[in-house]
């Protein structure tokens, strides 16, 4: 085949083509315009680049829908441009966003729109959000506050900073009572909430998860309660292998409790090794922190939380 002929065939097959005739579902709960996820059984694909690109949740794997064949049948080139002509005609259910694309428009760098936006504070909406919705003890969050690693976002939801390993914003993590998402133009590398000088890095996969299991363990003073954001970039992988090589460093896989949280602890377990620290697996009885921590609080479980200055 010429050349121009696999570039049409790549213009006219999107990922989500692919995905859905090998069985996968959108997951509209946690797409986005710039990221779909689609889901079959464990195994979880982003498509990206307006449906030209993918990668693989809980691997390294990524590329073009050729790519994408290949990885799911385990096929050649040959075979997986086969594959993609037959899905020439083929179209896949559009995800059903609420409102239209909007025009592109000069966004204002990261760094000025977390400037912007304002703190938390008692009875805010995102305050309320955080006590009523996600059982944070007012305490965590006044603690988070006070650490500004939060601001208030639209529409009553949070903004958790990512920071670089210079203490640069770079990105937030945005969750809501109706949206999650990471914020546009930014970067993922860690959420961190505790004292940065401590031996014991607790990584979890979400902010909200993080401050929930420094509710549920009293926020030790010996721990820095981290979260990858969901993700596993480079920019995350180099961040943890610092915190990991350094002296007395202990890695905590705290990462939820279902088969992406094992691959994500399968490579901390692989980091620490290789960074010489030592290394726990840490999981929640729920599929995540935030639920065992609602949990708790149902059952009374939940000791008092230690005041705002402690810990």
């Amino acid at each position: 085949m010429e050349k121009e002929d696999i570039e049409e065939l790549r213009a006219r097959v999107g990922c989500a083509a692919v995905l859905e005739h090998e069985g996968f579902a959108i997951d509209r709960k946690a797409s986005t315009r710039r990221a779909v996820k689609f889901r079959r059984d464990d195994d979880i694909v982003i498509v990206i680049h307006e449906d030209r690109g993918w990668f693989d949740a809980r691997s390294d794997a990524k590329g073009d829908v050729f790519a994408l064949v290949s990885y799911l049948r385990g096929v050649g080139f040959s075979d997986a441009l086969a594959a993609v002509g037959d899905l020439v005609a083929f179209q896949p259910a559009a995800p059903a966003w609420e409102k239209p694309a909007r025009q592109a428009q000069a966004v204002a760098s990261v760094a000025d729109r977390w400037e912007h936006r304002k703190r938390p504070w008692r009875a805010s909406a995102t305050w309320t959000y955080l006590l009523r919705c996600r059982a944070l003890p007012w305490q965590v969050i006044s603690a988070a506050i006070e650490q500004d690693v939060l601001r208030e976002g639209p529409c009553g939801s949070m903004w958790a900073r990512h920071v670089d390993e210079d203490g640069n914003v770079i990105g937030w993590e945005e969750r809501g009572p109706e949206w999650r998402g990471f914020s546009t133009g930014g970067a993922k590398a860690l959420f961190r909430f505790g004292k940065g000088n401590t031996g014991r890095i607790c990584v979890t996969e979400a902010a909200i998860d993080a401050l929930s299991l420094a509710a549920i363990e009293q926020r030790r003073s010996d721990t820095l309660y981290v979260s990858t954001g969901g993700g596993w970039s480079p920019l995350t992988a180099q961040t943890l292998e610092t915190l990991a090589r350094g002296e007395g460093a202990r890695l905590v896989a705290a990462t939820d409790n279902n088969a992406q949280g094992e691959v994500f602890a399968d490579r901390l377990r692989q980091m620490a090794d290789s960074a010489g620290c030592n290394f726990t697996r840490l999981r929640p009885r729920c599929e995540d922190w935030n639920e065992e921590l609602k949990r708790m609080r149902e059952r009374g479980e939940l000791p008092h939380t230690r005041t705002t200055h402690q810990g």
